[in-house]
């Protein structure tokens, strides 16, 4: 019955400023009858964000053009598993006569499995994912790994199907004995049509001038959260040692790394060659991405990192390390020379040297960027989600 009408509940941790559009397209395709329960309003709303380390409310909508229910959490928000505790999932999804509960909840927050209790006790097909490519975790503790090794086989055979959003996850999930039929990869994307028509309104000129930059230099640019893992000390020891007089390095974030790194950058005598913009809100981002020449993301640990599929919609130039998530699935097709080895400065800064000598090349790296971006479009994974929706659902109609 492939126009079957599916009634899903979406479960989500809070608003993102990157979910809200699919959410959104999936509310507008006929074949779902889509909610959305949040755990917490924490973006929308506004708050604190100690990644950030500052106060945190989107400026884009949110929670417009779908069906959404916020459920009251009994933890006190933090990251520990009772932090998140909603028992109020489990009489939603019991009554709610749903054919299936995706759950963007993390295993380790007691409301995932307040969920999936109550989903397998309604029927309902239960269909969750990750976005790590690897088992190894943030924090580089080896006991993590062995734990993963002997616990993830076990709780992915708990879902009646699993979402993936990179090739990266689609293979780890597939060495931990989860066969290719229970899997489907719904890649990671952005509103491209909106970050594409506001990178068109930008006056690049401009913007490069509020920040003290010509049209003659190059601007290298970090977006993200200065955060240790991050390694946004990388590009900067980089950026010092290519010796690229004619380029600035530009960092969009704020972090626990900021002070350490303005100080770096001082002791470097780079400061007058580095800008810190400090937290850039949702609808400012579109004019950072255009007015840079490079974004670079030098983490060693990052799941996939929509930063790419953004700053590509913007027409810019992405670098990045073979940690990240992205890599394999936007970056190297485009520039396969624009993947380093995380952690190696010297690599990164081969590549920095590289790309600037060629200022030609890298407008066409951006030019072939915006294009292949669309194959991480919304309404692929619109598509892939309710392809992963019917097969759950085949899947727990077999076991009632």
């Amino acid at each position: 019955m492939p126009d079957r009408r599916y009634k899903v509940l979406a479960v989500a941790t809070h608003p993102v400023q990157y979910m809200a559009p699919v959410f959104r397209r999936m509310a507008a395709e006929p074949q779902f009858d889509l909610q959305v329960a949040y755990c917490s309003l924490r973006g929308a709303n506004g708050g604190f964000d100690p990644e950030f380390e500052t106060e945190v409310k989107w400026d884009i909508p949110l929670l417009d053009g779908y069906r959404w229910t916020e459920i009251a959490n009994k933890g006190d928000g933090s990251e520990s598993f009772w932090g998140r505790n909603n028992p109020g999932l489990e009489n939603l999804i019991c009554h709610g006569r749903f054919d299936a509960v995706l759950c963007f909840v993390g295993y380790v927050s007691a409301s995932f499995w307040i969920a999936r209790r109550a989903a397998r006790g309604s029927g309902a097909a239960f269909i969750f994912g990750t976005d790590a490519h690897s088992l190894a975790p943030r924090d580089g503790k080896t006991w993590k790994v062995w734990f993963k090794k002997l616990f993830w086989p076990m709780l992915f055979r708990q879902a009646d199907h699993v979402i993936v959003p990179s090739t990266g996850t689609l293979e780890m999930i597939k060495c931990l004995g989860i066969p290719a039929e229970r899997i489907t990869m719904t890649p990671y994307s952005v509103d491209n049509p909106w970050w594409k028509s506001q990178s068109a309104k930008v006056d690049r000129r401009a913007v490069r001038s509020q920040w003290g930059v010509s049209e003659q230099q190059s601007v290298i640019l970090f977006c993200a959260k200065l955060q240790l893992w991050k390694r946004p000390m990388d590009l900067l020891r980089a950026f010092a040692d290519a010796k690229l007089s004619q380029a600035v390095l530009v960092f969009a974030g704020d972090g626990p790394q900021r002070e350490e790194l303005e100080a770096q950058a001082a002791r470097l005598g780079l400061q007058q060659r580095v800008r810190f913009l400090g937290f850039v809100n949702q609808s400012q981002l579109p004019a950072i991405y255009t007015s840079a020449d490079v974004m670079v993301l030098p983490s060693i640990y990052e799941p996939f990192a929509v930063v790419v599929n953004e700053a590509m919609c913007c027409g810019c130039p992405v670098m990045v390390s073979d940690r990240v998530g992205a890599a394999r699935d936007l970056v190297a097709p485009v520039r396969a020379d624009f993947v380093f080895q995380a952690g190696d400065t010297a690599a990164l800064t081969r590549t920095l040297r590289t790309a600037l000598a060629d200022p030609k090349a890298l407008r066409e790296a951006g030019r072939r960027g915006f294009d292949y971006v669309e194959r991480n479009s919304p309404e692929k994974i619109v598509a892939a989600t309710l392809e992963a929706v019917r097969k759950g659902v085949e899947v727990a109609n077999r076991g009632k």
